[in-house]
């Protein structure tokens, strides 16, 4: 399954019904936690992560909606760590968690290496990892960007996971949000 198709999880080939030809390796997978418990706590959002992975936070918000928007982005690759909030000026809650994964996912230079996004955006990550089921019907041209931009990844994952629910890296885009729209500019 390739960035755009829809999401079927975490697993070995053949799970799910899918049938590959012997010694075939398997294709990048994006996915998403599916509700249920556990979903979207600290303990699934690390499990899901590949080894070597390099893992990208997002948020973005604005209030009133729409109004001053801003995006947070933490990125981690081992032990080095670039984080950043910007101010978007008026905008949309959607625009802003779109943004925030297009700009997490430009600071990756090393796209040959496993990639998990976490975002509490269920909007988002539906667009980019269920592409083919769902469609966009506003901010059209900024999905089309950022699913262009999800193909030139070898192996992507989406991880949904849930917003104010004291999971540290996700309280920390959260603020980084609330900083750039607060400073109106970049944090």
């Amino acid at each position: 399954i390739v960035v755009g198709e829809p999401a079927v999880g975490a697993g070995p080939v053949g799970e799910n019904g899918v049938t590959e030809a012997p010694g075939a390796k398997a294709k990048p997978r994006p996915v998403t936690i599916t509700r249920g418990k556990g979903h979207g706590t600290a303990a699934s959002a690390a499990a899901a992560a590949p080894p070597n992975a390099i893992t990208v936070w997002t948020d973005g918000g604005c209030a009133p909606n729409p109004g001053p928007g801003g995006i947070g982005v933490v990125v981690i690759d081992g032990t080095q760590r670039v984080e950043f909030g910007d101010y978007l000026g008026t905008s949309t809650n959607n625009i802003c968690e779109l943004t925030a994964i297009q700009r997490g996912l430009e600071t990756i230079t090393d796209r040959a290496r496993p990639v998990v996004v976490y975002a509490d955006s269920a909007y988002a990550i539906g667009l980019l990892a269920k592409g083919s089921t769902w469609k966009a019907k506003a901010n059209t041209e900024l999905v089309t960007q950022i699913r262009a931009l999800c193909k030139s990844f070898k192996d992507l994952h989406f991880i949904k996971v849930e917003a104010h629910a004291g999971i540290k890296e996700n309280e920390r885009v959260d603020a980084l949000v609330n900083r750039a729209r607060a400073a109106r500019r970049r944090v």
